[in-house]
């Protein structure tokens, strides 16, 4: 039997906007996944957390720009920790400029306002 995918999500830095997030985390919930919601996170506790809930997948959410110093920093301490293999992807207003960035920064992927949860579903179902 597959094991049940856990995911953190968690909104990046001191970003406001919660709406969204919560939308994602319900419709992942929904869907079968067992999701761990943070709230206002910064890097450090944000992968702390996805390491001792054995996490599988992080997602991030931000709309206040801060996305190109927090998500890379995510990885990056993941990698420092010995999570590497755990996904990370962010979702949000991102322009899209910077996500091929974000993606050679080791962000999975990135998802836009307005993306279908089944996608995002069926992104994580198919990386883990």
């Amino acid at each position: 039997m597959k094991k049940r995918i856990r995911i953190i999500i968690a909104r990046l830095g001191m970003d406001a906007h919660w709406r969204g997030s919560i939308m994602v985390a319900r419709a992942l919930r929904d869907s079968g996944m067992e999701v761990i919601y943070l709230g206002n996170q910064l890097p450090e506790n944000i992968v702390e957390a996805a390491i001792q809930e054995d996490a599988d997948v992080v997602g991030l959410s931000t709309l206040s720009g801060n996305h190109m110093m927090l998500a890379p920093e995510v990885v990056k301490r993941l990698k420092e920790k010995g999570a590497e293999e755990k996904i990370v992807i962010v979702g949000g207003a991102i322009p899209p400029d910077d996500i091929p960035k974000l993606k050679s920064e080791g962000i999975g992927e990135v998802f836009g306002p307005g993306t279908p949860f089944d996608q995002i579903i069926n992104y994580i179902a198919a990386s883990c």
